[in-house]
């Protein structure tokens, strides 16, 4: 068997992979991207974008059958559940098309097929045309991403017991849906079905959902989602889910007062991901991997195998595309000799229930744990103008800054975190300040347009510093 020699090698056709095949086009490497199932990987097939677009519909869904308070009466809504999903899948076929055609028109070739490590520098592909050799010179990126974990008693079938693979594609919808788990992903697609008129149930073993983020950044989300019909059953173990003899599921869950049974037709299981390395051959590469299975990557996403580089979810927490995409960037100028390296201030992140949540630095509660000495300022869209004039005021921005100086009378950005309207673009000027070093004074000074949602991050700003307009400041 012969074999093709690269520049580069990527493994993984997803945010990560194929953001660094056409970073290394661009930067004149030889290069081939190797993917097994289809370009754009979880984040464009079934994970961010798919989801994003279910989200858009149920929340236009839920606006329109609100809509008389603006005095707007609509009647008859009805949602065509086989008419959205070809909606969504038309959005899906549009962008892992671009990939393809991107990525080609930079230079870099797409293989499709299964690749396993054979040495440090070589891979076996398997694809639908026979086995074929293929080395990289320079480097092997493994972006090959993660996938659901499964737990005891819910084995997957793919129609009644589910990941969020299916979970974007439910046609038609079902009556009841039950997802085990209230991390982002049980809550984002909870909070859809419940809009389009599927009865939820939400079961969270931590005492609370969405358990990593600050409590007071939840509670809108949880109010608001009760508000539209989800069930909440916390502190929970969800032991399995049995088939009954109408095609039905009979949950049974482990409760603080005892055994509960939840009826269901669907049961989503949303307990997190798990890196996908164990179907590559890593050890034959020779790289070190953690205890999770993730490869261990120093700042410029090289592992302790010189030629081999990882990026994305295979390279650890946190499971975000654009952290992805940026390792991507980095592990490929590194590649072709560039200096880059992962040193960004932090990363944002954005919960896409409604309303929406997005952070970016340290939280409150982490920054009162350091010890540090910090001024909060918070402003709520209730307050604000243009959150009226959309009908849109749950929630609010709340801005965290350490007194620095001599005499600590200066205030340096350390965490932006919003719960609101638009949060997810939001959170990308507080992004900005972060890298940047920016203070609170910097934000309070810069002049926002109004009447915009943006402006609530200049008033939470000056409401860290006493200097708030339009609340009371403490």
């Amino acid at each position: 068997m012969s074999t093709k020699v690269y520049d580069a090698i990527v493994l993984g056709g997803g945010p990560g992979g194929y953001v660094a095949a056409i970073r290394l086009g661009q930067l004149k490497q030889k290069t081939l991207v190797i993917e097994k199932d289809t370009m754009g990987g979880v984040c464009l097939n079934w994970g961010c974008i798919p989801s994003k677009a279910l989200i858009a519909a149920a929340n236009l869904v839920e606006k329109v059958k609100h809509a008389d308070v603006m005095g707007i009466t609509v009647t008859g809504v009805a949602v065509d559940s086989k008419k959205l999903q070809g909606w969504k899948n038309g959005i899906v076929k549009k962008l892992t098309g671009g990939v393809n055609t991107l990525c080609k028109a930079n230079g870099a070739e797409v293989l499709m097929g299964e690749a396993r490590f054979v040495s440090s520098d070589t891979l076996e592909v398997t694809t639908p045309e026979g086995k074929v050799l293929v080395q990289a010179t320079k480097g092997i990126i493994v972006a090959t991403g993660s996938r659901p974990v499964a737990i005891p008693g819910f084995e997957y079938d793919g129609k009644s017991i589910i990941t969020a693979k299916e979970g974007v594609s439910l046609d038609p919808l079902p009556k009841r849906l039950t997802i085990i788990g209230g991390g982002i992903i049980g809550m984002e697609l909870g909070g859809v079905y419940s809009k389009l008129g599927v009865e939820v149930t939400i079961v969270e073993f931590m005492p609370s959902v969405l358990a990593t983020m600050d409590a007071d950044l939840v509670v809108p989300v949880v109010k608001a989602m009760t508000k539209s019909g989800v069930k909440f059953i916390t502190g929970t173990k969800a032991k399995s889910a049995v088939k009954q003899a109408d095609g039905s599921l009979l949950v049974t869950l482990e409760t603080p007062e005892g055994e509960q049974k939840v009826a269901a037709d669907v049961c989503l299981v949303a307990v997190g991901m798990k890196p996908n390395s164990d179907a590559i051959s890593i050890e034959k590469s020779g790289v070190i991997l953690d205890k999770r299975g993730h490869l261990v990557i120093d700042e410029e996403c090289r592992t302790n195998v010189k030629k081999v580089y990882a990026i994305g979810d295979v390279a650890g927490a946190p499971y975000l595309a654009h952290k992805a995409s940026k390792e991507g960037e980095i592990a490929a100028e590194v590649i072709a000799g560039h200096k880059s390296a992962r040193d960004w201030r932090a990363m944002p992140a954005a919960t896409f229930t409604h309303p929406e949540i997005a952070n970016v630095g340290l939280s409150e509660r982490e920054a009162r744990e350091k010890g540090l000495d910090i001024v909060v300022g918070k402003f709520p869209f209730a307050a604000s103008g243009r959150a009226m004039a959309v009908s849109e005021t749950d929630g609010f921005v709340k801005v965290i800054a350490e007194r620095v100086g001599k005499d600590k009378k200066d205030h340096k950005i350390i965490g932006v975190h919003i719960v609101g309207p638009e949060a997810s673009d939001l959170i990308s000027e507080a992004a900005l300040a972060l890298e940047m070093d920016a203070y609170v004074e910097d934000m309070a000074l810069t002049v926002h347009p109004h009447p915009t949602l943006s402006e609530t991050m200049m008033e939470a700003a000056k409401h860290a510093i006493g200097e708030a307009v339009h609340i009371m400041n403490r």
